[in-house]
C-alpha cells in the first residue's frame, strides 16, 4: 500500500489535488472578503500568503514533473505549511491570550521592498480588518483555529509524502510482480 501512495506522490493527480485544495481555499477567503464582507486582517493576511505559497509549491510540479522539481515543490509546500501554522498560532494568541490587549497589530503587511504586494494587488493582500474580531464561527471554532487545523493537515500531509519520496519499496515490488 505505502508503494502505492509513494508511486501515485509522483504522479502529477497529487500535485493536481494539493493545488485545487489550495486554490479553493483562497477562493473561499475572497469569498469571505468580498462577499461576506469579513475584511481580513494582517494575520489573516499573512495566512493567505502561505496558502498561495502552498499553491505555487503544488504548481511548480504540475509544470515539469521531475525529482528536482519535485523536490523544490516539497520545499516550498513544508515551509509555507509552517509558517502559516505560525502565523495562525499566533493569531490565535492574539484572540484569546491572556494579555492579547497588549499585542500589537499591525494594519499594514511587512512584505519585502522589493514586492510590496499589498500595493500592487491590494484587493488580495490588503489587510483593512481588525486582528481582534473573531466573529465568523464553524463548529464553534474562529477563522484562525480553522487555520491551524488546516495548516496542521498541510505539514502532516507534506510529512508523509515527503518521507516516501526516499523510501525504496523495490523488494515489495518484485514480490508483487511475482504475484501477478
Amino acid at each position: 500500500m505505502l508503494y502505492d501512495i509513494q508511486q501515485w506522490s509522483h504522479s502529477r493527480a497529487a500535485w493536481q489535488i494539493l493545488f485545487l485544495s489550495a486554490a479553493s481555499l483562497v477562493g473561499a477567503a475572497l469569498y469571505f472578503q468580498h462577499i461576506q464582507d469579513l475584511q481580513p486582517c494582517i494575520m489573516c493576511i499573512y495566512q493567505r500568503t502561505a496558502v498561495i505559497g502552498i499553491l505555487i509549491a503544488a504548481f511548480i510540479p504540475l509544470m515539469n514533473n521531475t525529482f528536482f522539481s519535485r523536490l523544490i515543490g516539497f520545499a516550498i509546500w513544508g515551509t509555507a505549511s509552517v509558517q502559516g501554522f505560525l502565523v495562525s498560532t499566533e493569531h490565535k494568541d492574539i484572540l484569546f491570550g491572556e494579555n492579547s490587549f497588549l499585542v500589537p497589530c499591525s494594519i499594514e503587511p511587512n512584505f519585502p521592498d522589493f514586492m510590496p504586494l499589498h500595493q500592487w494587488f491590494p484587493d488580495l493582500f490588503g489587510a483593512p480588518g481588525d486582528c481582534y474580531e473573531n466573529t465568523w464561527q464553524f463548529f464553534e471554532l474562529g477563522m484562525a483555529e480553522w487555520m491551524q487545523v488546516v495548516f496542521a493537515i498541510y505539514f502532516a500531509v507534506f510529512v508523509f509524502m515527503f518521507i516516501l519520496q526516499f523510501i525504496s519499496f523495490s523488494n515489495n515490488k518484485t514480490i508483487r510482480q511475482k504475484k501477478i
